[in-house]
């Protein structure tokens, strides 16, 4: 029989143990997936990458992960090696995004995660607050809830917050609210933004967010601003105790 020491030790083993992330680009194009850091130390994995049709990657996280992933379009890091390397997501450095101000320029649907973030359960979301350039679902290992935007929002997005386009004219992106608002210098008294006099659940419901219900009709197990958890399809739990893996993927099969 184990002694009770050596069972805690294990026990204390499977705690503390890494999680595994899987980012699968499912869309028939080249796309540089990105990986920003907020806390529980950085994972081995490149701060970006370059994913061709239908590759995939796999790495570990820190139990206590805090940060999120997103995708890039229609990248050329040889002349302008920035955040407008890209036509949309750009970061800061380039192909490899900075450690510290690498975190995407919008538009772009982001994966967030904040694992063991109360102690007991992990917060994951797909968020479109800085907009949507990608379609995306999060899945696990523990069956929990999957978070998506699986379609394609640029084509029929608003016109005023269409964009960026491809040379072909096509859109490749599809801006927040907040994020138009921003771009004008607007951002610090909206209430696209959920800011100024804006800045409470109460003062910025979601009917005073313009084109609110593009986003949460299309993508209604999404993030579509910055208070959208009172729609109860926005932001994800699931017990941290389940030692959930996670899957991102890019363009998935609808």
């Amino acid at each position: 029989m184990k002694s009770f020491a050596a069972v805690s030790l294990a026990l204390a083993s499977v705690v503390a143990a890494d999680r595994s992330i899987t980012v699968y680009n499912a869309c028939p194009f080249t796309i540089w997936p990105a990986l920003f850091t907020s806390a529980g130390g950085r994972p081995s994995q490149p701060t970006g990458w370059v994913a061709n049709s239908f590759t995939k990657v796999t790495f570990n996280v820190a139990n206590d992960w805090n940060g999120r992933i997103w995708g890039r379009r229609n990248c050329d890091f040889s002349k302008n090696p920035g955040p407008n390397s890209c036509l949309d997501g750009g970061c800061n450095g380039g192909l490899l995004c900075d450690v510290i101000t690498g975190t995407g320029v919008p538009p772009a649907t982001l994966g967030e995660w904040n694992m063991n973030g109360d102690g007991q359960s992990d917060f994951y979301d797909v968020s479109l607050v800085d907009g949507y350039n990608l379609p995306m679902t999060i899945e696990n290992t523990a069956g929990c809830e999957v978070a998506s935007c699986p379609v394609d929002l640029g084509p029929q997005c608003p016109s005023d917050q269409k964009g960026p386009f491809d040379p072909s004219g096509f859109a490749v992106g599809c801006s927040s609210a907040c994020n138009v608002d921003a771009l004008a210098g607007k951002a610090g008294d909206s209430p696209n933004c959920c800011s100024g006099i804006h800045d409470t659940p109460a003062t910025c419901p979601p009917s005073g967010v313009r084109n609110y219900e593009y986003f949460k009709k299309n993508c209604p197990r999404a993030y579509a601003y910055a208070y959208d958890e009172s729609s109860g399809s926005a932001l994800w739990t699931c017990p941290s105790s389940k030692q959930a893996g996670y899957t991102v993927t890019f363009c998935p099969q609808t």
